[in-house]
C-alpha cells in the first residue's frame, strides 16, 4: 500500500489528570515518539504484514532524522519522500490523561513542508495495490488520488476537516473515512446517516464511513448502512487510534480482497482499539494474530 500525507514527532506528556487552567502538576511520564497520520497508517500496514510506502516531506533536523528512522525500522519504503532544507519537521505536544487515556494534541508544521502536486510521482503512487491519503495537503492528495484512479488502484481518504479543495479531493476517492465531526461540517446535517448518504450521492463514492472512537464506526455502502461496534481494551493512550483504523482498513482489504465490508470495518475497529494499549501513535499497533484473537474473543 502507498500513503501520502503527514508525518510527525510527538512529545507525549502523561499526566495523572487533565491540567486545570493556571495549575501545576507533575508529569507521570514524558516520551518522544513517532506519529503523523499517514506515517502511522503505513507502519500499521507494515506491522500487519504488508509492504508499505510513505510519501511525504521531512525537515532537515533531528526530528526529521528520528521520524525517518522510525519508518525505515518498520520496513516502510521512503524512496519517494524528500527532505526540505531550512524547515523544521512537524511536531506535536500530546497531553495524555492517565486516568482515561484521552489526549489533547498541540501541533506545529513548518509552511515549507507543504507538498505540491508536481512533487507527487506517478510511479510511486501507482506502485501499490491501494492508496491512502489525508486531507491536509489537498492539492497533492488530489493529484495522488487522480493518478491512482487512472491506474485502476482503489483510493482511501482520511478526512478530518473542510478546507479549500476538499470537494475536488472527495470526488477522486473510492472510500471516504471521516472523523466524527466532518460529515456534519460538510453537509450541515446533524444526523450521521443522512450526512453520509448525502456525501455518497454528491461524490458518487461507493463507501463513506465515519469513525466514532470507542463506539466503533458507521458506514454507508451504496445505500446500505453498516454499524460496526468498537472493542473493549485497557486504554493507555488514544493517540493514533484513527490512523490505526485507516491503515488497518487497508490491510484488511489487502488480506481478503473478496471479503465483506463488514469484516474489513470490524478488523479496522479491532486494530484501532489494540493500538490504544500502548503510549503514542504507534505504541500498541498489533499483528493480525492479535487482531484475530481479539475478534474471536468478542464472538465467544
Amino acid at each position: 500500500m502507498v500513503t501520502l500525507g503527514l508525518n510527525s514527532v510527538d512529545m507525549v506528556a502523561v499526566v495523572p489528570h487533565y491540567p486545570t487552567r493556571n495549575g501545576k502538576q507533575p508529569l507521570a511520564q514524558f516520551s518522544r515518539l513517532p506519529g503523523g497520520q499517514m506515517a502511522t497508517a503505513a507502519v500499521a500496514c507494515a506491522r500487519l504484514g504488508w509492504q508499505a510506502r510513505y510519501i511525504g516531506a521531512f525537515g532537515v533536523d533531528d526530528l526529521g532524522a528520528f521520524g525517518r528512522q522510525s519508518l525505515t525500522a518498520e520496513g516502510v519504503d521512503l524512496s519517494a519522500s524528500w527532505d526540505v532544507p531550512g524547515a523544521t519537521s512537524q511536531f506535536a505536544v500530546v497531553i495524555v490523561d492517565e486516568s482515561t487515556g484521552d489526549r489533547t494534541v498541540l501541533w506545529n508544521r513548518h509552511p515549507n513542508l507543504k507538498m505540491r502536486p508536481d512533487q507527487v510521482q506517478a510511479s510511486a503512487v501507482t506502485s501499490g495495490r491501494m492508496v491512502l491519503v489525508d486531507c491536509h495537503e489537498t492539492a497533492a492528495a488530489t493529484e495522488a488520488a487522480r493518478l491512482a484512479r487512472a491506474a485502476g488502484i482503489p483510493t482511501v481518504l482520511d478526512v478530518e476537516r473542510v478546507c479549500d479543495g476538499t470537494s475536488e479531493l472527495l470526488a477522486q476517492i473510492d472510500v471516504i473515512i471521516a472523523a466524527e465531526a466532518f460529515p456534519r461540517a460538510l453537509t450541515g446535517y446533524d444526523d450521521p446517516g443522512r450526512a453520509l448518504h448525502a456525501m455518497s450521492r454528491e461524490y458518487g463514492t461507493p463507501v463513506v464511513a465515519v469513525t466514532l472512537g470507542a463506539d466503533g464506526s458507521f458506514a454507508v455502502c451504496e445505500g446500505r448502512e453498516i454499524r460496526s461496534p468498537g472493542f473493549q481494551v485497557q486504554c493507555v493512550d488514544s493517540t493514533g487510534a484513527g490512523d490505526a483504523f485507516h491503515g488497518g482498513f487497508v490491510a484488511a482489504c489487502l488480506r481478503d480482497p473478496h471479503g465483506t465490508l463488514e469484516h474489513a470495518l470490524a478488523c479496522a475497529n479491532a486494530i484501532a482499539a489494540l493500538n490504544c494499549r500502548g503510549l503514542g501513535a504507534r505504541g500498541g499497533l498489533p499483528t493480525f494474530d492479535e487482531v484475530d484473537a481479539l475478534m474471536a474473543g468478542s464472538r465467544g
